[in-house]
């Protein structure tokens, strides 16, 4: 299976194109535009403003996460999708250092075509990044696909996920000591082996989700290596 050809040509763990553009939008305090493939989200980060939402911890930051569609309104699954950005925000920022304050992240989807969740949690990741929001770590998001035949895809497509069996959305910690521009040969391989979060769908077996894991694991180490010297970039642009 691993020679296995995909419609789009590439092989199973084979990621789309990504690109990232840090701070496309001049009014937030930290922005990205995130594309893979041509499921392509902007993320934008305004805040920290002080207090809190209603029901939230007085004591530790709190974080707004806004889902836009596309077109037409918000339904069921954007719901969704702004609960699992909010939780995987959560575990990744600092949110005792600035207490009873509120940062809003807002996502905009310029384009669909699969693994959209995935790329909004990079866009998200970036945009918090270049907004200077301490973080614990990167998040670094991957779509793994299971096909009827049993074979694992990485970065599915919406043709693709119209197919699978089950797949799985998979968000992995990552150093961030590579972002800045001095500390660029370092790094935690040791650290980069956990898993913030994970979302599953459809009949998967338990060695199913472990070859995603293993998969997707190997995937958000490119992905990452290509978020740090984004960043890298946008902040020796700023010290400029």
């Amino acid at each position: 299976m691993e020679g296995t050809s995909r419609a789009d040509g590439r092989n199973p763990n084979q990621l789309r194109p990504f690109s990232c553009t840090g701070n496309p939008l001049h009014r937030a305090h930290g922005s990205a535009r995130w594309a893979q493939g041509d499921t392509v989200v902007l993320a934008a980060v305004y805040g920290p403003k002080q207090g809190t939402r209603k029901g939230e911890n007085p004591e530790k930051a709190s974080i707004e996460v806004v889902w836009k569609p596309k077109t037409g309104q918000i339904g069921k699954q954007e719901k969704e999708y702004e609960m699992t950005l909010k939780r995987t925000l959560q575990s990744i920022c600092m949110l005792n250092v600035n207490p009873n304050t509120t940062t809003s992240v807002v996502l905009q989807v310029v384009g669909d075509d699969g693994s959209l969740l995935p790329c909004a949690i990079n866009a998200s990741c970036a945009a918090l990044t270049l907004a200077g929001f301490p973080l614990k770590h990167l998040a670094v998001a991957i779509g793994c696909g299971v096909m009827r035949n049993g074979s694992v895809i990485l970065d599915t497509t919406t043709a693709e996920e119209q197919e699978l069996k089950s797949f799985a959305h998979l968000v992995f910690p990552h150093s961030r000591k590579a972002v800045g521009p001095k500390e660029a040969k370092q790094k935690d391989e040791d650290f980069e082996r956990g898993l913030i979060t994970s979302i599953t769908h459809g009949v998967m077996s338990e060695d199913d989700y472990f070859n995603c894991m293993e998969r997707g694991l190997a995937a958000s180490s490119r992905i990452s290596d290509f978020m740090r010297k984004t960043l890298g970039k946008e902040a020796s642009s700023v010290d400029a």
